[in-house]
């Protein structure tokens, strides 16, 4: 099956070609016969009843500083692809929210990954609320009495946006911290959304762990280890991947939220899990995979390509 595939990505000339997702499911696309285009969410347009995007069609290698060439700037409509990844990083804003709803507009006919609908209403760090025994005592507010009232239950919290990514925001708040009104009144003047705040779990200072699933099957995992004096493990701001399996207790959690992803059309997600709590599961652009690969040589790209084949193989012929 050669399929025709359009990227909405950030730019892909910029991307580390040895740690990027969507770089690396480009590369197996290739592998499999399929045809790329990339564009930016920013050229995604809609004109008279089509679905547009500007952009170039793009040929990926595994070179540093020669990993892709470029053809010539065209117009397309969407509805000539076979599948659109949606994979922009965040933040989640309207903007993120906007390419949502403009790419509704052609799924399933051009099939979207992953589902724009589910993507939309599916925010990381609020899916996980459905799954209260599974996640640390968390609240979502603007309220800074119920903020020092949740500090008071818990002692130690993490406080961060609610719609932000990479870990950017991040801070560990002590019971003793004299900031706590000043930065919960930053947040506020800065941003019209809630807070998420989280119980902190000590453990994290061992490793977060990001669990790759694919059409709601767990896959593998890696370990991201913080930084020394750091809070936060993620690798956009220096934490350490490690090699690591899966416990019963994940297990577990994959088997309870696996159903739900899959019914949703979220075929590639990465779940974050801290000492068998589970703090997010990430639908927008999850990372992960190349790590994955190193470690364990399992090749998560091809596994989510086959799962997009099968469910391509579903729809039948149009």
């Amino acid at each position: 099956m050669s399929l025709y595939v359009a990227l909405q990505m950030d730019p892909i000339e910029d991307v580390s070609i040895n740690g990027d997702s969507t770089f690396r499911l480009g590369l197996e696309a290739e592998v499999r016969g399929h045809r790329l285009f990339q564009y930016t969410a920013d050229r995604l347009s809609y004109s008279e009843g089509r679905i547009m995007a500007r952009g170039r069609h793009i040929t990926l290698r595994r070179e540093l500083g020669n990993h892709v060439t470029f053809g010539d700037w065209v117009d397309v409509d969407l509805a000539e692809f076979d599948v659109v990844w949606l994979r922009q990083d965040p933040p989640f804003d309207m903007g993120y929210i906007t390419t949502t709803h403009l790419l509704e507009r052609v799924h399933p006919d051009t099939y979207v990954v992953n589902d724009p609908f589910w993507v939309r209403n599916c925010p990381e760090k609020l899916l996980v609320l459905d799954f209260p025994d599974l996640t640390p005592p968390t609240l979502i507010t603007r309220d800074l009495e119920q903020i020092r009232a949740f500090r008071e239950r818990h002692g130690d919290f993490i406080l961060k946006p609610l719609y932000g990514n990479g870990g950017v925001g991040i801070f560990h708040m002590r019971p003793d911290d004299p900031n706590l009104s000043s930065l919960v009144e930053t947040f506020l003047a800065n941003s019209r959304e809630p807070i998420i705040a989280q119980k902190y779990l000590p453990a994290v200072v061992k490793g977060d762990k990001r669990i790759i699933l694919v059409d709601g099957e767990p896959v593998g995992a890696i370990n991201r280890v913080p930084a020394a004096g750091e809070a936060r493990s993620n690798m956009h701001v220096g934490g350490r991947p490690e090699k690591i399996g899966l416990t019963e207790r994940e297990h577990d959690i994959c088997t309870r939220i696996g159903p739900v992803l899959r019914e949703k059309g979220l075929i590639f997600t990465g779940i974050d899990v801290i000492d068998g709590w589970l703090t997010e599961i990430n639908v927008t652009s999850p990372t992960g995979i190349q790590e994955l690969e190193r470690f364990d040589g399992i090749n998560a790209a091809a596994l989510i390509w086959e799962a997009i084949e099968r469910r391509l193989g579903e729809k039948g012929p149009e």
